[in-house]
């Protein structure tokens, strides 16, 4: 199912390694500032809201399982 999302996107060395669903972009940015406390050259964060391809976990959340990048 593709939905508009917002979400924190981790890139390692330039490359999306890691995308998380955030409920808003407050809290995408207070995680945001969170994880950055934690300096390594190579990592950065970004929020990110746009649409993706999100697939059902067996709990039954959702997460990232592509994005749609215009």
């Amino acid at each position: 199912m593709i939905e508009t999302v917002v979400g924190l996107l981790m890139f390692v060395s330039g490359e999306i390694k890691e995308a998380r669903i955030q409920s808003n972009m407050a809290t995408c940015l207070k995680h945001k500032r969170q994880a950055e406390r934690q300096y390594n050259e190579s990592v950065s964060y970004k929020c990110w809201t746009g649409q993706a391809e999100l697939e059902k976990n067996i709990d039954g959340s959702k997460s990232i399982k592509s994005l749609r990048i215009k």
